[in-house]
């Protein structure tokens, strides 16, 4: 069955979302976070593509939260986050050993990225053994959950990191995911092909740990992504289209 292009927004606009045009002001706290002046030149570049303010509105980063920056990249939402949670609350930026032992530089620019923030600690593990804290507020991956099914990690490799997520977040915490849409119904192959993933297989495999889905929103959407090509393809790079899933751990 072909996906409905616009249930993403219709379901975001039910839990609150207006849309971006008509939206209130982000709180103070992303505002601030976003006006730092120790963000690099290339991450504030990429902001009105990425919407840092509105995705982290929509997870609801509050001061003095404890969050985690799961498979962290080049540190793009974890310097957001510092500064979002501000000196009472902390971040962990997890990058996998997996992936370091893939490519030297992920591990370099972990490093470079908590230099300088005091209120974060890198983590590095492999990804079954991801050792976050207990008590988090918010757990957060960003166009990488789709990497737990390449061919390069174990096969019950989501199932582990959500059991995991769900252990860390303290009653009531947030799971947000937001990853690369691929068509309805594609198969997990698609992630070494596309760097891709089915959101439904995303909602499955979370649900699946004891997680609910709050919400969800269009916010990233691109009705004009074919949803077939490989993510870094000239044609579509930059614009993918993309979903935001928002998962709550039951109080």
């Amino acid at each position: 069955m072909a996906r409905n292009r616009f249930a993403p927004i219709i379901i975001a606009l039910a839990v609150g979302l207006a849309c971006p045009a008509h939206a209130a002001p982000p709180p103070a706290n992303l505002t601030q976070a976003l006006a730092d002046k120790a963000r690099p030149e290339a991450d504030v570049a990429r902001d009105a593509a990425r919407k840092p303010a509105e995705l982290l509105t929509f997870a609801g980063v509050k001061p003095g939260w404890k969050v985690a920056d799961f498979m962290m990249g080049k540190g793009y939402f974890t310097r957001i986050l510092s500064a979002a949670v501000g000196p009472k609350g902390h971040v962990w930026a997890f990058q996998s050993a997996e992936f370091i032992g893939m490519r030297k530089a992920y591990g370099d620019e972990q490093k470079a990225a908590v230099a300088g923030y005091a209120n974060v600690t890198p983590l590095t593990g492999p990804v079954a053994a991801i050792g976050l804290p207990d008590g988090l507020d918010l757990v957060m991956t960003v166009q990488n959950y789709h990497d737990l099914h390449l061919k390069a990690f174990p096969a019950d490799s989501a199932a582990r990191v959500n059991a995991q997520v769900f252990k860390a977040l303290k009653p009531g915490g947030v799971y947000l995911v937001v990853d690369h849409s691929a068509q309805a119904g594609a198969p997990l192959t698609v992630a070494d092909t596309q760097h891709r993933i089915d959101e439904a297989t995303v909602k499955a495999e979370v649900e699946a740990a004891g997680f609910r889905l709050e919400g969800e929103s269009g916010l990233l959407a691109n009705p004009a992504d074919p949803r077939d090509k490989m993510v870094f393809d000239p044609s579509i790079r930059g614009r993918t289209d993309q979903f935001v899933l928002k998962f709550r751990k039951p109080r």
